[in-house]
């Protein structure tokens, strides 16, 4: 259900400056436990973000249920020289546009919705790196054979 690997796949694809720089939540988790950015930049990574019940209903042995699932796109670009970031923003700008249009819009073949982005936003900013938050959801269903 949850689509990190889908979702890494699509940026993996779409957005080349991202091309063997994404990974999943494992390695993002590595990297804040250690208090670190990543060394190439510009990096990202996927990760889950959770699922939100909706309707459900239960008939003639099935069970079915509407779900919104988040996935997380973070964003990490560092500019040398730029320990302000400034030159960072204007790096990074189209890298999270290309992010949006590698996932929004799109869906898995099995899922009834598509993803939608929900926000994107600077979340933080180190040593001359800024990272970006990018939040996407996908209308899904649960349906099972009782």
């Amino acid at each position: 259900m949850i689509r990190i690997e889908e979702v890494l796949g699509r940026v993996q694809a779409h957005v080349p400056e991202l091309a063997g720089r994404i990974e999943g939540a494992g390695k993002f988790a590595e990297l804040i436990e250690q208090d670190r950015l990543p060394q190439q930049t510009p990096a990202g990574f996927v990760l889950p973000g959770g699922m939100t019940g909706g309707p459900a209903t239960a008939a003639a042995g099935m069970f079915l249920q509407n779900f919104r699932e988040s996935v997380i796109v973070v964003v990490v670009v560092r500019v040398a020289g730029d320990p302000l970031a400034t030159r960072a923003i204007d790096e990074a700008a189209p890298i999270v546009r290309k992010v949006v249009t590698a996932v929004a819009g799109w869906g898995p073949d099995d899922a009834p919705g598509i993803f939608v982005l929900e926000r994107a936003e600077l979340v933080g900013a180190k040593a001359g790196a800024l990272v970006f938050q990018i939040d996407f959801a996908l209308d899904d269903q649960l349906r099972i054979a009782g």
